[in-house]
């Protein structure tokens, strides 16, 4: 699975931890690029800021998004993402722990791949996160990149 760029936009430190200790202890041994609010997660996205000079054709192969994040939120990052033609058809899944049926519905009507509420015990969480990398990262067939 090396070479496929998870890109994980989380702002609760502790989140981040437990997402990151359950990918390792998955042997999910990809590269994790963490974008702590959504401005962040644009600019790495499209190689602003302090991704400015980057290569703009490395793309994540995942992006886990959380929905409440500070600076700009997760729904307007999804829709900016779904709104490139570069960025359209990264695979996002909805990260949350959120179970708002308005959240739900604005993010597959935003673009969103997948929605899963994050589970409050950690072996729960290390098991979801176990079957989305699984799926994403090996089962699930990419379209072939686009490059602009």
């Amino acid at each position: 699975m090396k070479g496929k760029t998870i890109l994980l936009v989380e702002d609760n430190p502790d989140d981040e931890e437990l997402t990151l200790l359950a990918l390792k202890e998955n042997n999910i041994m990809n590269d994790v690029i963490v974008a702590r609010d959504g401005v962040e997660a644009l600019d790495y996205l499209f190689k602003n800021g302090a991704y400015a000079g980057q290569d703009r054709n490395v793309l994540p192969q995942l992006i886990l998004l959380d929905l409440k994040l500070p600076k700009l939120g997760g729904l307007e990052v999804l829709e900016r993402l779904r709104s490139n033609q570069r960025t359209r058809l990264i695979p996002v899944v909805v990260l949350t722990s959120s179970s708002e049926e308005e959240d739900i519905i604005a993010s597959y009507l935003k673009g969103a791949n997948s929605y899963v509420r994050k589970p409050v015990e950690f072996d729960r969480f290390a098991d979801a996160v176990r079957q989305l990398g699984l799926y994403w990262l090996i089962i699930n067939q990419t379209p072939p990149e686009i490059r602009l």
